[in-house]
């Protein structure tokens, strides 16, 4: 094609065809083909050289079916190099559709892990306010029986105080006198029933312990699910293990099942009273 455009654009000197001459005999030109070692000789080659016991046809016959092999053999590589190009071509929009489709499938996983966060960060949250409640419940009544136990400490002092005046009367009459209500006081303040007493091991916040065993185990077992086969067999050997989540979503494409993990079942809810934490533990 650019010797032709080059040949249109710009006209060149016409050049005779010149015919290739014998390496062997100089003067002969190259005229018929030894088919034996299938290479171009002259007619001498074939009457005195080293050709004249091979066969040998006309070149002109020869040039025609070896030009027909030649036209067949491109045609068929141009055709060989169609279906190899048709494969890249497929095989680079199977490397963008698995591209696309392992973008589609973390983001998929990504979603059920995010949700999965959101149902810990939930239960995190109401198990925390259960230990908060109780902890504003004891520190308010610790503080309240701090103020009584005070109120009675310095109402306890002033008695104090005013034995110690009753003491540096010198006068016996009114000493007696003041002595009976001092006395009266002093009997007073010094019980105690009123008030209450803190029970032992009441700032113990130790039932609210929790094992989150079952649960780590349930997490560190999450995988993507398996094809039918695996999974027939893992419902031959026992079901307990499909029954620790749930909510698992299958997405297939392309042949292969590619699936979003199962979610571990929720933490178990722990009541305030040690006993029952004991139990739930």
């Amino acid at each position: 094609m650019f010797k032709q455009e080059s040949s249109s654009s710009k006209p060149t000197p016409e050049s005779k065809e010149e015919t290739p001459m014998c390496d062997v005999h100089e003067d002969e030109k190259i005229n018929i083909y030894c088919v034996t070692h299938s290479v171009p000789t002259c007619s001498m080659c074939k009457v005195f050289g080293a050709h004249k016991d091979c066969e040998v046809a006309p070149i002109t016959s020869i040039y025609q079916t070896k030009k027909t092999e030649l036209s067949d053999g491109i045609a068929m590589m141009v055709g060989n190099n169609d279906r190899m190009q048709g494969i890249i071509s497929q095989l680079e929009e199977a490397c963008r559709a698995i591209e696309e489709n392992g973008r589609r499938q973390k983001t998929l996983v990504c979603e059920k892990f995010d949700h999965l966060y959101s149902i810990l960060e939930e239960k995190k949250r109401e198990m925390s306010q259960k230990v908060t409640a109780e902890q504003e419940e004891k520190v308010n009544y610790i503080r309240g029986l701090t103020r009584k136990y005070g109120d009675h400490l310095e109402e306890s002092c002033k008695i104090v105080e005013m034995g110690i005046q009753t003491m540096e009367e010198q006068e016996m009459a009114v000493f007696l006198v003041n002595t009976k209500d001092v006395l009266k006081k002093i009997a007073e303040a010094s019980s105690t029933a009123h008030l209450d007493k803190v029970e032992r091991g009441y700032e113990n916040m130790d039932h609210y312990t929790v094992d989150f065993k079952k649960e780590g185990t349930a997490l560190r077992s999450i995988d993507f699910l398996q094809d039918e086969e695996d999974e027939d067999e893992e419902d031959e050997d026992g079901e307990a293990g499909a029954e620790e989540g749930e909510g698992a979503q299958t997405v297939s494409g392309g042949g292969a099942v590619i699936a979003t993990s199962v979610q571990p079942s929720a933490p178990q809810q722990l009541n305030s009273s040690p006993s029952a934490a004991k139990s739930a533990a």
